[in-house]
């Protein structure tokens, strides 16, 4: 069942695939991500399931699905959509078979013998004492629900603790809509109650494959808790300064663990034992879509179409460019052999394998891939499952005979580096030349220095004189960024004065501005002395015309000063200097 393919050789040579085509299904309707699939021997036969958490519609058919080979074993139905899926051992008790725990909403569904085991419920959060009374006044009928709403919204706008989802709701309401919502809510307690965006297992006090697992749970209000296997009570806490949104976990609970936390913010939080805030913090450029830990790196996608490499301690190592977006990322690990890689499904129907910053193999897809699961499958060891982004089901075995090689896809030096330069042969001028720099290097410097003084100093005379003289005028308040010329056309007595206004901000308009002229009425007389500016949208040149008549037959001129004034402002925003030329038909007579 060998077959060639290209995909993995950017040359263009044949290359026999490292991946069997087990099982395809493009209508399996399975709508997950990477959080949300899990590898797992559920009834200890040594034949090792895949636990899906389906998100549905989005809407309704939210369930939990296992798959025994290409069949689909059982299903449950989901109450919310899931947001994370682990599989982990939760006591000592014989015979050793995992539970399934699937975060939804504020709680943990906990399966065992894939029927409904415990449920877990995240603590409460402080209420606003404030809101509580607000709400109790509404009890009593003592405010009606317009200044309820106003209460409310003043609340919302300068508390530190935020308001209970049903104040929310209650001012996206329409009037007509209120007063119904208040009789059905005042009864009830206010409650403001968190939901779960990421989960994680964390060992209790081995690192054994078959050890005990803690639970780690990341909250939309930035807590990360730490549960115990057994009683599902809370043995750690910690907080983090946004949303955590992806989380790798590392250790053991009783001895030494790091929890790597992708938050909303843009930034990857490191936690550590006995620290409850973060040990370290990694700025990223874009916002992270995939992290992953090999060894004791992070390798983290970025949506900039990037993919970084970062130590333990945030000290970045690597930067590989992808050719399109990231949608997923998965650890491909195969103890047997020693071999660690990175799967990274992009949006443009691949799957990269990447070790460290090399890319060492390519899969191509028939849809863009959602999630990647890479592990024991069945009795196979290399198994590697994705589902698309249509609903369909992929399943590929590894070759045992497959062997990567990290420069199985790294392109090789450019051809032009084998080629060597045409240096020319040093000349005697060449030579003295360098001796002379050689022996008066501290007097030629001197000599630079000085000359870019000078430069300097010249540059800034002739700034000044260009500001005195409004040369070329512009606007220096940051508020109203304008800028002015003019151009004076005509021999005389009869001049054309043509003002030329732009607008220099970069989406903001400019409105309600005047135009003011003042010069020597013995020597010139304007039509128009004072008018106003339309509306100067960003960009665009709006040329203002007026005439000049010289009333002087002397051949002697003056200069017209020009003010730019905001409507019932006496300070201008902007002025010029025109020097008028001589009147030549008046100076001839």
């Amino acid at each position: 069942c060998c077959y060639y393919d290209k995909s993995s050789n950017k040359h263009g040579q044949l290359h026999i695939s490292k991946w069997l085509d087990a099982h395809y299904d493009p209508v399996a309707n399975l709508y997950t991500f990477s959080s949300c699939i899990a590898l797992s021997d559920l009834h200890g036969d040594g034949e090792n399931k895949l636990v899906v958490g389906d998100l549905g519609t989005g809407v309704c058919n939210m369930k939990l699905k296992v798959y025994r080979g290409t069949g689909l074993l059982s299903e449950s139905t989901l109450l919310d959509l899931p947001t994370g899926l682990v599989s982990f051992l939760m006591d000592l008790h014989e015979p050793r078979t995992p539970a399934i725990a699937v975060a939804s909403g504020p709680f943990i569904y906990v399966y065992k013998n894939l029927r409904p085991y415990f449920k877990f419920t995240l603590p409460s959060l402080e209420v606003n004492p404030l809101e509580q009374d607000v709400w109790s006044q509404a009890k009593e009928d003592m405010i009606d629900p317009v200044t309820l709403k106003e209460m409310l919204e003043g609340l919302r706008d300068k508390a530190e603790i935020p308001l209970s989802v049903r104040s929310l709701r209650f001012l996206m309401l329409e009037p007509q809509e209120m007063e119904n919502f208040v009789l059905l809510h005042k009864e009830q307690p206010i409650r403001r109650q968190t939901v779960i965006t990421c989960i994680g297992m964390l060992k209790k006090n081995m690192a054994d494959e078959d050890a005990v697992s803690c639970l780690v749970i990341g909250t939309e209000n930035g807590d990360v808790y730490i549960l115990d296997p057994e009683a599902f009570t809370i043995l750690y806490k910690m907080s983090l300064p946004s949303s955590p949104t992806l989380m790798d976990v590392t250790g053991q609970f009783d001895v030494e663990f790091r929890i790597t936390v992708a938050c909303r913010n843009g930034n990857i939080y490191i936690l550590r034992r006995d620290s409850p805030k973060p040990k370290y913090c990694i700025e990223l450029s874009s916002h992270p879509v995939g992290l992953v830990r090999m060894g004791k790196n992070v390798v983290v996608g970025c949506t900039h179409e990037t993919l970084h490499g970062y130590t333990q301690k945030g000290k970045k190592l690597w930067t590989a460019y992808l050719p399109a977006p990231v949608t997923t990322m998965a650890l491909m690990e195969l103890p047997t052999r020693g071999f660690q890689a990175v799967l990274v499904g992009l949006a443009n129907c691949e799957v990269h394998m990447y070790r460290d910053k090399n890319l060492i193999s390519t899969i191509k897809t028939p849809d863009v891939v959602t999630s990647i699961c890479f592990g024991r499958y069945g009795r196979e060891d290399g198994t590697l499952i994705m589902t698309t982004k249509g609903g369909g089901l992929i399943v590929k075995i590894l070759k045992r005979t497959a062997v990567f090689d990290d420069r199985d896809s790294a392109t090789g030096p450019p051809i032009a580096q084998s080629i060597r330069l045409n240096v020319p042969k040093k000349t005697k001028l060449y030579v003295d030349q360098t001796l002379r720099e050689r022996e008066n290097a501290v007097a030629m410097h001197r000599a630079f220095q000085m000359d870019l003084s000078r430069l300097r100093l010249a540059a800034a005379r002739a700034y000044v004189k260009a500001l005195e003289s409004s040369l070329t005028p512009m606007s220096a308040s940051l508020t109203e960024p304008l800028k002015m010329n003019a151009v004076v056309q005509g021999l005389g007595p009869s001049f054309k004065l043509t003002l030329n206004i732009q607008n220099t901000a970069a989406c903001r308009p400019v409105m309600n501005l005047a135009i003011s002229f003042l010069y020597d009425e013995n020597l010139y007389s304007m039509r128009t002395a004072f008018f106003k500016i339309p509306l100067l949208v960003p960009g665009l040149n709006y040329p203002i015309d007026t005439f000049v008549e010289c009333l002087s037959d002397k051949g002697i001129s003056d200069i017209i000063k020009v003010f730019v004034l905001r409507e019932g402002k006496s300070a201008p925003l902007l002025t010029a200097h025109i020097n008028m030329p001589v009147s030549e038909g008046l100076a001839l007579n």
